[in-house]
């Protein structure tokens, strides 16, 4: 025989034990270990997925081409301007594509046929929240992508890379260009089925790159204006001119539309991919 407690606890009750704001911060904090977790056991896939661009990159454009007479933009000193150029678009180059591995592929896998997304959206936390998690996660990889770039940059070539940093822009700058990455990861993931993975790199990850500002400047196009215009709607050019300015003292757009444009796509790309992701849980 079940015995029934004289005062049952209400809804307000279990409120007041553990308010809807604790719980909710404890669940995301809790994928956002479990994901930090499943990346340390998969180490051994993110370094060479992470490290294999950007140092072929470098590799080739700085080293190699230098080493046998054909230095992109000429030798001597134009060959370590094209160098130092190119590092600081490599950076930009490594963020969105951690952005585009780390959220989207992932999310490609768990809407299809492991179906692990209803694991995620049973615990306590409005679905929003859960996608929201996902760009989080992706923003730590991208900045861990782009701490492991660095050294690359600095070994690498054959020619001098003048580096001069300046530590406020970029710890102000590369969160922020994670957010782009990552939410724009968010976006793709919700949106492309795992047949679609090829044409997701044919028709959109290869555009981005190319056309990102990674081995040229944006100034540059000038006299291209209306591809100058049209790379306007890549985030990877506002990343790569962003981290420009602050590791050389190459020219470079303005900051103020580097953060303007990475605020903007920060944010439309995280309304939409949440909406996404919102309408395929519930569907």
């Amino acid at each position: 025989m079940t015995t029934v407690p004289a005062n049952p606890p209400t809804t307000s009750t279990l409120a007041q034990l553990r308010p809807a704001g604790e719980a909710y911060r404890s669940a995301f904090l809790a994928l956002v270990a479990r994901d930090l977790h499943a990346l340390r056991k998969t180490i051994k896939i993110f370094l060479p997925r992470t490290i294999i661009q950007p140092l072929l990159l470098m590799f080739v454009f700085t080293y190699v081409f230098p080493k046998i007479g054909q230095g992109v933009g000429g030798s001597g000193a134009a060959a370590s301007v094209f160098s130092t150029r190119l590092a600081a678009g490599v950076v930009g180059l490594a963020i969105i594509f951690q952005g585009i591995q780390a959220v989207a592929l992932p999310l490609v896998t768990e809407f299809g046929y492991s179906r692990e997304i209803e694991d995620r959206v049973l615990a306590p936390l409005p679905v929003e929240m859960v996608a929201i998690q996902k760009v989080v996660t992706g923003v730590l990889q991208g900045l861990l992508a782009a701490t492991i770039v660095f050294p690359i940059a600095a070994i690498v070539p054959a020619t001098p890379v003048h580096l001069d940093i300046n530590w406020l822009e970029l710890i102000t700058l590369a969160p922020l260009a994670g957010w782009a990455a990552a939410s724009l990861g968010l976006v793709l993931g919700t949106r492309v089925s795992p047949p679609q993975v090829p044409v997701l790199f044919a028709l959109i990850v290869l555009p981005i790159t190319f056309l990102g500002a990674t081995y040229y400047s944006w100034k540059s196009l000038a006299p291209i204006r209306w591809l100058q215009i049209a790379v306007l709607v890549n985030p990877l050019v506002y990343m790569s001119e962003g981290f420009r300015a602050c590791l050389t003292n190459e020219p470079h757009m303005s900051l103020v539309f580097v953060y303007l444009g990475l605020l903007g796509f920060s944010a439309i790309f995280t309304w939409v991919g949440v909406k996404g992701f919102t309408k395929r849980v519930v569907s």
